[in-house]
């Protein structure tokens, strides 16, 4: 559209402004109305909607609808002609870009460094079905992408769920996928922290899903892990968990599956006892408190990494220090070195003793001190 109508009225004839459908209206039931009237809508001109009635150049005529029907109809006609030569253009550059990334895996491939050598922020590294790594920003899309890793699973889950006590509410809310492995003959391990031993919401889960599912417990685990069959595996890629990495790189998903395995094999049975600390009057999670605390671990971190509140664990290290008869930090690191609980020969001091002092205990974290986020299911991130 020309002219100076341009700017007051940016539209086609398809969808005329209200002024212009007004006077355009009038003019087609009247015949013809006075050029004063266009005034207000100078669009129906410059669109020649209207034009000069030869035998009176005061008034405007309207053109016949059926001619503005065939000059819009011939516009679209135009645009959907355009259309279909960018889809052409789009599909032509698709062929050739997918052909070169064919190319690209071939030689990879070929030349041994896999295919998941490019790639950038929030997509896939390596082409086709079979992406080497994806990220899933969001929880639905963490949650449907393991959906359809459930449903593709035909041999084994193995799955690593650090943090504190199951939930039986939480763990309900996955048993039906738990229930439709196992109808599948689906094998399921899962290695959780010894804390998961002390409520009643996952012995009740494994009861539930039979002999298809196992659970082992150790004092530490590594972040949270699923794998499928061996062939996908899923990892938080953030601290809120709400981004996630799924890994299909055949070494990346074999080297998690190691990690898996030799954890597996340290692991206590949940079936099994936890073995005896040797000295009496302390448990063996005060044992591995004393450990840690010894390698120089603040009270939060100790928490967190055997799947316990802040709170508990400061009145585990009560205990320890009333067991031990420490009156003080410094002197319960003496304590610990000297009862063998620290996993080191004893060093001892110039005055004799053992020199090994604890942190003070330090503020709890900004996340929530209640035990570390407890897992919904075997099959959930």
């Amino acid at each position: 559209m020309a002219g100076h109508g341009t700017d007051e009225h940016p539209h086609g004839a398809d969808r005329l402004c209200e002024a212009g459908d007004r006077v355009y209206s009038r003019a087609v039931r009247r015949g013809r109305v006075p050029r004063r009237d266009a005034e207000t809508a100078p669009c129906l001109l410059e669109l020649a909607l209207l034009h000069p009635d030869p035998d009176d150049m005061a008034w405007l005529v309207p053109t016949s609808p059926q001619e503005v029907m065939t000059r819009l109809l011939r516009g679209v006609y135009e645009e959907v002609s355009a259309s279909q030569g960018r889809v052409g253009s789009a599909v032509a550059a698709f062929e050739r870009y997918n052909a070169l990334g064919e190319e690209r895996q071939y030689a990879s491939s070929g030349s041994g460094t896999g295919a998941g050598s490019g790639g950038g922020p929030g997509f896939g590294f390596g082409f086709g079905e079979g992406t080497a790594l994806r990220v899933l920003d969001g929880l639905a899309r963490i949650q449907t992408a393991m959906d359809e890793a459930t449903q593709a699973c035909t041999t084994e889950v193995l799955t690593v769920q650090p943090g504190g006590i199951r939930r039986e509410y939480e763990l309900s809310e996955g048993l039906h996928r738990a229930l439709e492995l196992r109808g599948r003959g689906v094998r399921m391990r899962g290695l959780y922290n010894h804390v998961a031993r002390h409520g009643q919401g996952l012995l009740n889960y494994l009861d539930l899903v039979g002999g298809a599912a196992e659970a082992r417990t150790l004092d530490e685990v590594v972040e949270r892990l699923i794998l499928f069959d061996r062939t996908v595996a899923f990892i938080p890629a953030n601290a809120e968990r709400t981004v996630a990495l799924e890994i299909r790189h055949p070494a990346l998903v074999s080297y998690l599956g190691t990690v898996f395995d030799r954890l597996w094999r340290l692991a206590v049975p949940l079936t099994a006892s936890l073995p005896d600390t040797g000295i009496e009057g302390i448990s063996h999670r005060e044992r591995s408190i004393a450990t840690l605390l010894a390698e120089g671990h603040q009270d939060a971190v100790v928490a967190e990494r055997l799947g316990i509140s802040v709170r508990t664990c400061r009145a585990h290290i009560a205990r320890l220090s009333e067991t031990l008869g420490a009156a003080s930090r410094t002197q319960l690191g003496v304590r610990i070195a000297q009862a063998g609980l620290d996993g080191l020969p004893a060093v001892t001091a110039p005055g004799g003793g053992a020199a090994i002092s604890l942190p003070a205990p330090t503020a709890p974290p900004a996340r929530p001190e209640a035990a570390a986020p407890a897992q919904e299911s075997p099959t959930a991130l």
